[in-house]
């Protein structure tokens, strides 16, 4: 056989296997359909594609240890909760409002304890959200642990570095942990710095040889929280780097939420990173100081979620899905990208369809122009069921907000996509307060002001070259 007859055999048995393996997992159809036209259409890309993107870890050795349940600290988180019994009558009652629905489900598929002593602050802007960040580590009198998908090397970045590197040397425990893809830019010197100065810092799923180690380029940690002496605790949208202060030339303004909270809520936070860090580091900790004793600060139910690809049930999804089909009067949404599955896609136009007023605010700029045309591929079947659909003109919109009825809210990290839903490890805020709940209705509706409604006719009407990318993006989506 010529060499050019036994290379054809080799990339044809080997595009076979490949195909075999991808149906044999039983993952979503849609996905399985694109990898197998992906393999057939260009065989040699698409197996170094699947290398790289495809394989699902989700119940393989790379999680065993992130798996791993650490019952001593969720013990110590529900034997802090003082105040949650006071609210027992959600668990025993049957409440038929989206409260009723998503909390008992989170508590049985995310390891969520409801949590009922907190007050939190909402944060609007990069600038006002670094300030109080940074006062908050200042203020650190035993530890402060941060864990963030992306810390860049620049001006914002260097004032935290700076921040963490003098509490550790004022004798504070300061633990990082950044995300080994997320930041790949970051520089060594940046972080041989903090280590010198006592930081204990730790990448999550370090990639050293991406040839070998492919998969772990498809499983990221997508958290950013930061946590000080276990009384305050900070989630949301940003990252650290200057472009969420507004400084990027191509995206300007940028428009994003966190939440500063305080009470047993922060007690969830510190549970995450914990179980992170042992993930990290090989280091159990579970010492009851990480876990202090608060007096009556607010009256706030709050469930930190979190989920990724180590968890028997994709919580945050399912959370998503349930708060949207339960929803009554309205459904307001702020996400930067907007590539659903089948089920929060026939949930949101079920939704629309029977009533509920439902608004999508997303950005009218892209970051990311492959998802930015995947996004828009879902807005004539959504602008159809009734789904009213906003895109943000002042800058870029980086909100991960859901907004149901009166009483129920999610911040945090979590994009309204399916890489969010399945493949990212995330943490979010639901809140069940209907004052939290009018406070960010209020603010989504100052967004609305400062975007331009989009209209079923004038979007039929675009280009077919736009057509063609957002068929071509969307064919991609579930591997995007």
């Amino acid at each position: 056989m010529s060499p050019l007859g036994i290379l054809t055999a080799v990339i044809t048995i080997s595009t076979i296997v490949v195909g075999l393996v991808i149906v044999l997992e039983n993952r979503n159809p849609s996905r399985t359909m694109t990898w197998l036209l992906i393999l057939i259409f260009v065989p040699i890309f698409g197996i170094f594609l699947y290398l790289y993107l495809g394989q699902n870890h989700r119940k393989k050795r790379t999680f065993i240890k992130k798996r791993k349940q650490d019952y001593r600290i969720i013990r110590r988180l529900l034997d802090n909760q003082i105040f949650v019994s006071d609210h027992s009558d959600l668990f025993t009652r049957r409440y038929n409002d989206v409260r009723g629905k998503v909390l008992p489900l989170m508590v049985n598929n995310g390891d969520a304890p409801l949590t009922a002593n907190n007050r939190s602050h909402l944060l609007k802007s990069g600038e006002t959200a670094f300030e109080t960040m940074l006062k908050a580590i200042e203020s650190a009198s035993h530890h402060v642990h941060m864990e963030y998908f992306i810390i860049k090397d620049s001006v914002i970045g260097r004032r935290f570095q700076q921040a963490l590197i003098k509490k550790a040397r004022e004798g504070i425990s300061v633990r990082l942990i950044y995300d080994a893809v997320g930041s790949w830019r970051l520089s060594r010197r940046f972080l041989d710095e903090m280590r010198e100065a006592g930081v204990e810092v730790k990448p999550f799923l370090k990639v050293l040889y991406p040839v070998i180690l492919a998969h772990r380029l498809n499983y990221r940690n997508h958290r950013k929280l930061l946590v000080v002496d276990g009384r305050m605790g900070f989630t949301g949208g940003l990252n650290i780097g200057d472009e969420y202060l507004g400084k990027s030339p191509e995206l300007g303004y940028w428009r994003d939420t966190q939440v500063q909270i305080e009470g047993e809520a922060v007690y969830a936070l510190q549970v995450i990173f914990l179980r992170d860090w042992y993930f990290v580091s090989g280091q159990e900790i579970d010492d009851k100081i990480f876990f202090p004793r608060r007096e009556h600060l607010g009256d706030q139910l709050i469930q930190v979620v979190s989920s990724g690809p180590d968890s028997l049930w994709a919580s945050i999804h399912q959370g998503y899905f349930m708060a949207i089909t339960t929803a009554m009067q309205r459904v307001y949404i702020c996400t930067p990208y907007l590539v659903p599955d089948e089920s929060i896609l026939v949930a949101l136009k079920t939704a629309a369809l029977r009533g509920v007023d439902v608004r999508i605010l997303l950005p009218g700029r892209p970051d990311h122009r492959t998802v930015f045309w995947a996004s828009k591929s879902h807005f004539q079947e959504l602008l159809e069921a009734g789904v009213r659909i906003f895109q943000y003109q002042k800058g870029f919109m980086h909100s991960k907000v859901v907004l149901v009825d009166d009483n129920f809210t999610s911040v945090g990290t979590t994009n309204m996509d399916i890489r969010s839903f399945d493949l990212n490890f995330e943490v979010n805020a639901f809140y069940y307060d209907e004052a939290i709940t009018r406070q960010m209705s209020h603010d989504f509706f100052e967004d609305l002001a400062d975007s331009i409604e989009v209209s079923l006719e004038h979007h039929r009407q675009r280009p077919f070259i736009h057509r063609f990318k957002e068929s071509a993006m969307r064919l991609l989506s579930p591997i995007l």
